[in-house]
């Protein structure tokens, strides 16, 4: 039978998913397999770690389960779910708030798998507690080979020790992290690559010129690809056995593979809930700021890149690459990819705001010379004193795009990018229609009745109204503007004071009709 105890699942969760919140008959109970929710209202919990989703603690206590995960967050847990785990002897945890249920159901599946290739075999016991590099050094003992664990993007996570026969490939690799990328495409051109992924087998390279003699296997869980191990016989011979000694550290390695993996995940996962923390401004914000590495007294901006969305493959290929650019901009710039926008916090060098309007320049330039990809607006906000502060130059550099995109359009030459303190009359506009939306939206009254039925019929009598209002109260320059008769122009202007009781020489009105059509204008 699998199990794990919950020490030891605590234990394997480096990424910090779970929360112990009670665990009243101790932390060395066995869970022996995760249910997901309500299973089935006959479904035995016993001895299982339920997953709250879509069953009550009280349910769950009912089925004799060992633990149970309920949702984490801001939220306190309440106290009569805590009263009942007490109660009946349940360890409660919760769920981290940057993680999904699938992050929890693949760490204690993972966390078991772990802890049973700890046990049973000399391999597993020679290694015990040493990780990824203890199971190189054992491997090397049971192979008489040098070994290297990668996974799949070709990254060393652990080697046995390297000999003072060892190929330049090898010290190569071990010193970078990372197999060569010529080697890499090397090895995609011989086919090895593709035998490797589809075959469970070890595969067997013979000595070729300064190249030893090399055994790879690939590391699976199922049929998910982990990662690989090779062995090289760098100056004496593979043993006998050696093959059989690979097979065997390709099982016991897949836990170690699932935790690295987990743990990769887990960083990303809690760096974009931080990420969209700040740059909201939800939740505790020194932490957020804590888990991206940034210093909470360090001026900063944000950049917004954003598409209309309209190109497809095109528009996602040129959003990719600007969200690259950004990443590339600076080693500390902090990059959240959205479908049709991307979103960077920009650290300010020396806090000169105008490194956010170059940044802005440099992903203009770059969606500008991407054919086909359709039109990117680009925005700068002003700077903030700290991260902690970075949701107002969020905000702002969503504002710029909005300016741009409506005086832009499509047309040539259009500008593309700017920065706050360039346009910040039409921001503040922008604030102020926002503001008014709501009221405007739940009022009535002869300009609601005048603006709604005449948007109706096509909009004719607004549009007249509007240009009367940006000419000043100019008949003659508003008809020439509408390429109206002035005598025109002011039989609808009568029109709507006589059907409507609109009387536009009310400054007041004027106001509100003013108002009103930007808000139409912009839905």
């Amino acid at each position: 039978m699998k199990w794990v105890t919950l020490r030891e699942l605590l234990a394997f969760d480096e990424g910090g998913i779970l929360r112990l919140l009670l665990a009243p008959s101790g932390q060395d109970i066995r869970l022996e397999g995760v249910i997901i929710g309500d299973e089935g209202p006959e479904r035995s919990c016993a001895g299982r770690i339920v997953l709250a989703t879509g069953i009550t603690i009280h349910e769950a206590a009912r089925r004799d389960a060992a633990a149970v995960v309920v949702r984490g967050g801001g939220d306190e847990v309440p106290e009569d779910v805590l009263t009942t785990a007490d109660q009946y002897g349940i360890a409660l945890l919760a769920r981290s708030e940057w993680a999904d249920w699938d992050d929890v159901a693949t760490l204690l599946r993972s966390a078991i798998a772990y802890a049973e290739a700890g046990r049973g075999d000399r391999m597993a016991d020679a290694m015990a507690g040493g990780g990824l590099a203890a199971l190189a050094s054992v491997v090397a003992d049971f192979t008489g080979g040098s070994i290297t664990i990668e996974d799949t993007q070709f990254r060393v996570l652990a080697h046995s020790a390297t000999g003072p026969e060892a190929d330049e490939l090898r010290r190569s690799t071990i010193l970078s992290g990372k197999v060569p990328d010529w080697r890499v495409e090397e090895l995609r051109r011989s086919g090895l690559l593709r035998t490797l992924w589809s075959s469970n087998e070890v595969i067997h390279r013979p000595a070729d010129g300064d190249t030893p003699e090399r055994l790879i296997i690939a590391i699976r869980s199922g049929r998910e690809m982990l990662g690989s191990i090779w062995a090289a016989a760098d100056g004496r011979d593979l043993t006998a056995n050696a093959a059989n000694a690979l097979s065997r550290a390709a099982e016991v390695a897949v836990p170690y593979l699932l935790q690295h993996r987990l743990r990769e995940s887990g960083a990303r996962r809690r760096e974009e809930h931080a990420l969209r923390g700040l740059l909201s401004g939800e939740g505790e914000m020194s932490t957020h700021a804590w888990s991206l590495g940034l210093s909470p007294d360090v001026r900063c901006a944000v950049v917004v890149a954003e598409h209309d969305g309209q190109a497809g493959a095109a528009a996602e290929r040129v959003m990719g690459a600007l969200a690259l650019q950004a990443a590339s901009y600076r080693t500390s710039v902090r990059v959240l990819r959205e479908s049709a926008r991307v979103v960077a916090l920009l650290p300010l060098a020396d806090g000169d705001e105008r490194d956010a309007l170059g940044l802005a320049r440099e992903l203009d330039v770059l969606a500008a010379s991407t054919q086909g990809a359709g039109p990117v607006w680009v925005g700068a906000g002003s700077a903030a004193p700290s991260p902690l502060l970075a949701s107002a130059s969020r905000a702002e550099a969503g504002l710029v795009v909005r300016v741009l995109r409506e005086r832009g359009g499509l047309e040539e030459g259009a500008r593309r990018h700017a920065a706050a303190a360039e346009l910040w009359s039409a921001l503040d506009v922008l604030r102020v229609l926002d503001a008014v939306r709501p009221v405007w939206e739940h009022g009535s009254g002869p300009i609601h009745d005048l603006v709604r039925t005449d948007l109706e019929a096509g909009g004719e009598l607004v549009r007249s109204i509007a240009a009367y209002l940006d000419a000043a109260g100019d008949v003659t320059a508003a008809a020439q503007r509408l390429v109206l008769h002035p005598n025109t122009l002011r039989y609808r202007l009568r029109r709507a004071r006589e059907r409507f009781g609109v009387d536009l020489d009310d400054p007041d009105t004027r106001l509100m009709i003013s108002l009103a059509v930007r808000l139409v204008e912009r839905p």
